[in-house]
């Protein structure tokens, strides 16, 4: 025995399924037959071979003196591809037991029908070791899907040309594993010609569908067409090895044989990808013009030179010595062998999860910016730029930033997912659309976002409204998290807010919910920007706070001992905040009335939502929130005042609420 590490003999099942793979198979298990102090066979019977109306073909391998361990009825009736289809589950359903009592070594199947999708199927779920007879070949049709999928099965391979191991090396096949040994049918063929046929030429020829075309005609009752279920392989090759012309479809004619040169007609697609001799013409397509005619007349009777791209005769000893070869002590796990590539690093998933990444883009009154958000949250790189004034502008730079962010991410291995945009004024996420902004950014409504950007990165792209997006990112990334029930304000420039209610963001039905900066406090309160009064945005809003200054200032009010201005500085609520902590009165109540107003916001929300945490967020949080919590202690309903009012902890709430838009509904998978 071959040096292979086994201590027993290699227990082989062979299955066929019909006449044709048996031609192949056939000349490997007389080999294997031949040599019982190595091999054990066992032989498997299915398809085609067990149905009377292809001449119960088992009969010719019981002629051959093959004991036959199993026959399966496989086949369900019917001529069109759900039969096939049932077929195929019938054989599924029943090679288990067979495969089960046999427990063979490794398993041969040949080719590409159905029958042996089948076979390699169960042979590799139940880990049996395949060896593939005929892998790499091309033809067309459903043929070479059912073909290249047994070879992703098997785990050995036996070739008859170059061109096939290349394939199979090409498909990431271990090359130590393919054999490029020919066909076996060839061992005969090349000796079979010079054999007496007149007796096999007096034989009938024919198909059952042939027969049906016949009898519709009348042909059956020319002299010269004959119909059989069957003819025995030796016969059959005398009659192709003698005939003036094979006419069909067949990979026999285009295999087999050239062989012997007899001239070959092949029609329509089925073979046309595979290699053949000079002795084949194709007539590709319908036979609209007499091609089939006019192909005979050049084809018929001619005699073309032997070919032999699919054998030298000598098959059947080199499978035999490469079975020897098997080591069942090797992993059956099969491995491929896939072309060098560069380094991927991205292979397991927390550093997947730590890489994917969103663009998140903030539309501010006074800058527009850009960032690289990491899933956990983390700004890896940030842009910014003052907002433009006009539409185009706005847009133009809105693009440009995008996509410089964009190739940076490669350079710094962040994969990004897509683009979130935080806005302010009124949004319809749906559509992407800005449907009317704030009077702070001008030109902005009616505005999609989504296609221009999409368009230019080729990435999904999610718009929303900036209050909604610090509510998704106190969420993802604060005190919100895990929260069913929160609310978010957002104390700046304006004064906005999200409400999330049972983990899901609210919207409204116009787009227009959580505008909390315009719940109004007080009937004759100062005029807002949106045109009413009284709103809480025209109290506690950075704005706001900047025009009680300026007036203070105005009448020399503002600046306190430990305070100072330069001429061209610019009076900013930041003043006025300096100023009440140095002790200027006038300021002081001015924030008082403007927390207090802010804090009967509150109430009011706590009134209607009911949420169990309110999140005070921005530049103007941490100076409210003891006023907040001291007007719900004295206007509240008792039983909302149990609730947390803290300062979010966020540094940039706006961009990662942005990226939160993206990073959530991108990666909705459990890992």
């Amino acid at each position: 025995m071959e040096k292979n590490g086994n201590n027993r003999k290699l227990r082989v099942c062979v299955a066929t399924c019909n006449r044709a793979d048996y031609s192949k198979l056939a000349p490997i298990m007389f080999g294997i037959k031949a040599e019982p102090q190595f091999f054990e066979l066992d032989v498997v019977v299915l398809g085609s071979h067990l149905i009377d109306d292809y001449g119960n073909t088992y009969r010719m391998i019981e002629q051959d003196d093959f004991d036959i361990h199993t026959r399966l009825h496989t086949i369900v009736r019917g001529e069109d591809e759900a039969a096939m289809v049932e077929s195929v589950g019938l054989a599924l359903v029943k090679l288990p037991d067979v495969l089960n009592r046999l427990k063979p070594d490794i398993m041969i199947v040949h080719g590409d029908r159905f029958d042996a999708l089948a076979l390699a199927t169960s042979a590799a779920l139940m880990n049996i070791r395949i060896l593939h007879i005929e892998g790499g070949e091309v033809s067309g049709t459903i043929d070479d899907s059912i073909r290249h999928a047994i070879t992703k099965l098997a785990h050995y391979h036996v070739c008859c040309t170059r061109s096939a191991e290349q394939h199979l090396i090409a498909m990431c096949e271990d090359h130590d594993r393919i054999l490029l040994a020919g066909c076996p049918s060839y061992d005969k063929l090349l000796s079979a010609k010079n054999k007496d046929y007149m007796s096999v030429i007096r034989m009938w020829l024919g198909s059952k569908e042939m027969v049906r075309v016949m009898r519709k005609k009348g042909i059956e009752h020319h002299p010269n067409f004959r119909a059989v279920k069957h003819v025995p392989f030796d016969q059959f090759i005398q009659l192709v090895a003698h005939a003036g012309c094979m006419i069909g479809n067949s990979s026999c004619g285009v295999r087999e044989v050239g062989a012997f040169g007899t001239p070959v007609i092949n029609l329509g697609t089925r073979q046309t990808g595979r290699e053949t001799g000079e002795n084949v013409l194709h007539v590709r397509d319908a036979d609209t013009q007499d091609k089939i005619l006019h192909a005979l007349q050049l084809q018929f009777g001619k005699q073309y030179p032997c070919s032999k791209i699919y054998g030298d005769g000598n098959a059947v000893p080199r499978i035999l010595k490469f079975l020897k070869s098997i080591d069942l002590k090797e992993p059956l796990q099969k491995k491929f062998c896939f072309p060098p590539v560069k380094d991927n690093i991205s292979q397991d998933i927390d550093h997947i999860l730590e890489t994917q990444s969103a663009l998140a883009v903030d539309l501010g009154g006074t800058n527009l910016r850009v960032a690289i958000v990491s899933m956990k949250g983390e700004i890896v790189k940030k842009y910014t730029q003052l907002n433009p004034k006009t539409y185009e502008d706005r847009l133009g730079l809105i693009l440009k930033m995008c996509v410089e962010a964009a190739s940076e991410a490669v350079n710094l291995n962040c994969r990004i997912l897509g683009v979130g945009i935080s806005t302010g004024g009124r949004v319809n996420p749906r559509e992407g659309i800005v449907l009317h902004s704030t009077k702070l950014i001008q030109e902005w409504s009616s505005v999609d976002l989504r296609t221009p950007i999409s368009d230019a990165l080729h990435l999904p792209v999610w718009v929303d409204n900036d209050g909604n997006c610090a509510a998704l990112a106190e969420r993802k990334f604060g005190h919100g998290k895990g929260i069913e029930n929160f609310v978010t304000l957002i104390t700046g420039t304006g004064i906005g807010g999200g409400i999330i209610h049972q983990h899901e963001l609210i919207h409204g039905s116009s787009f227009c919910a959580a505008e909390l900066g315009h719940i109004v406090v007080s009937l004759d309160g100062p005029e807002c920007l949106c045109g009413s009064q009284g709103c809480i945005e025209a109290y506690a809003s950075g704005i706001a706070l900047q025009r009680e200054a300026k007036k203070l200032h105005d009448e020399d009010l503002l600046l306190v001992e430990g305070m100072s201005m330069k001429n061209e500085e610019v009076v900013s609520a930041a003043h006025l905040i300096q100023a009440a902590k140095l002790g200027n009165a006038k300021a002081e109540s001015i924030l008082r009335t403007a927390g207090t107003a802010l804090g009967l916001g509150v109430v009011n929300i706590l009134h209607t939502m009911n949420p169990s945490l309110v999140i005070l967020s921005g530049v103007l949080a941490s100076h409210y929130v003891n006023a907040v919590k001291d007007v719900i202690h004295r206007q509240a309903l008792s039983s909302v005042k149990t609730v947390d009012v803290v300062v979010s902890n966020l540094a940039d709430p706006a961009l990662l609420g942005a990226a939160s838009l993206v990073l959530d509904y991108t990666t909705r998978r459990i890992y």
